[in-house]
């Protein structure tokens, strides 16, 4: 079901939104050869709750933990576990929190140490094609504008794009309507309203599009073993333009990055 936002609530879910990018942000200067993803998992927990905030994920459809931490090969909904973090590892940190009756719920893919040219490559045009499938997400725009943007991108640089899994509307649930997949046909689908909010999220494959899933019912990965990226935003429309809820500058202040990719879609700059 489609539940359109006030501007109140959109602003009570921003403050969700930001409790799980300050988390993200924590966890970027800890991800780091020889760490282990429950170890990060415990943090994320706590620091969540610090926030004043529940862990979003933690029980829902029974998932074991705070966090979907899913390295290398796996797409999504890796469980957390013990096995030391690899110089050269990517990991996709995909977190969830609600507070004041809202969940926020985004995910970014970290390097872990000296990551490989073509990696490299594999996160970058995952996470640009998540900002051109935002430009797209305005009043009177389909979700086929959206998913098409990202398809077309990703594809033009020969990589597959998960079919299976999708991008979703947010609010008091953690998943409402519309579904917002990442491939699709312009002009097609639900047409984007004033107040919507949803979670744009490439999941984007350095090889073959298909996948497969462990027998422990979560874990998703890549049919032919390659790796796979993951990015994940909040957005919603605010007077007919995407605007970001979420954000990744706490990332990028705890690792030294410099950018300026969230600009347009902000009417105000992030304080951090």
């Amino acid at each position: 079901m489609i539940k359109i936002k006030t501007p109140e609530e959109i602003e009570l879910m921003r403050e969700s939104a930001l409790v799980v990018s300050k988390t993200l942000g924590m966890l970027a200067s800890e991800i780091k050869p020889g760490v282990n993803a429950l170890y990060l998992d415990t943090l994320a927990q706590e620091f969540i709750r610090e926030q004043g905030a529940e862990p979003g994920f933690l029980g829902m459809y029974d998932f074991p933990n705070t966090l979907n931490m899913s390295p290398n090969a796996q797409v999504v909904h890796g469980i957390p576990t013990k096995d030391p973090l690899k110089d050269g590892d990517i990991i996709s940190v995909d977190c969830g929190a609600l507070k004041n009756g809202f969940y926020g719920d985004h995910a970014y893919t970290f390097e872990v140490g000296e990551v490989a040219p073509e990696i490299k490559k594999l996160l970058r045009i995952t996470k640009e094609s998540l900002y051109l499938g935002i430009r797209e997400f305005k009043t009177n725009n389909r979700v086929g504008d959206v998913a098409y943007a990202i398809q077309n991108y990703c594809e033009s640089h020969g990589y597959g794009v998960v079919r299976e899994l999708v991008g979703h509307g947010l609010g008091t649930k953690l998943h409402e309507g519309p579904e917002m997949p990442n491939y699709g046909k312009r002009g097609r689908g639900k047409k984007f309203a004033e107040g919507l909010v949803v979670a744009i999220e490439p999941m984007i494959n350095k090889g073959t599009k298909r996948i497969k899933q462990l027998k422990d019912g979560w874990t998703i990965l890549t049919a032919d073993g390659q790796p796979s990226a993951h990015f994940e935003h909040n957005v919603a429309i605010v007077n007919g333009k995407p605007e970001l809820l979420s954000t990744f500058q706490y990332i990028y202040e705890a690792l030294g990055i410099k950018s300026n990719e969230e600009d347009e879609f902000r009417q105000e700059k992030i304080k951090l």
